[in-house]
């Protein structure tokens, strides 16, 4: 769903996105190609839609810091071997002050987390692909869908594919 001004606000049910459409708060950009049908209408399932209004947003919306947000900015690839991850790592351990933010977290596999176990990187002897940073201003589309759409890159701009 597009602000008034296309900016991408969330990501929302075809169900809500069908309403929206329907009580003449939103427009469809874009549709699946797919059609919900009652008795007496017909209505295309809209893929991207705007809002007629501007809703003034009072935050940036940033991608939350859980597993799946870890594993999609990591590939889900281990940090240390690049094999495939299982777990999520601390970089400076909690039990050291490491803090669980997006500069501190990491995807691994579960032999690099147990050996690294509560230890720096210098004391295990391991070293990172990549240093961990936080995602990029609109990477919360690709947590909250898995995979964007190729319809939708017209509309999120150059932010995703950097």
């Amino acid at each position: 769903m597009l602000n008034a001004s296309y900016e991408p606000l969330c990501v929302v049910p075809v169900r809500r996105a069908v309403v929206l459409v329907l009580s003449d708060k939103a427009e469809v950009l874009h549709d699946t190609g797919v059609v919900m049908r009652s008795e007496r209408l017909r209505v295309p399932v809209p893929s991207v839609i705007r809002l007629r209004y501007f809703v003034r947003v009072p935050f940036r919306r940033r991608a939350s810091l859980n597993r799946r947000a870890v594993f999609a900015r990591d590939g889900s690839r281990c940090q240390y071997c690049a094999d495939p991850a299982e777990s999520i790592d601390h970089v400076i351990p909690r039990s050291r002050g490491g803090q669980h933010v997006w500069e501190n977290v990491v995807a691994a596999c579960r032999p690099c987390n147990a050996r690294k176990r509560d230890r720096s990187l210098a004391e295990s002897g391991m070293v990172l692909h990549r240093r961990p940073t936080a995602p990029q201003e609109l990477t919360w589309i690709t947590v909250a869908v898995g995979t964007v759409p190729t319809h939708w890159e017209p509309y999120l701009g150059t932010a995703l594919s950097a």
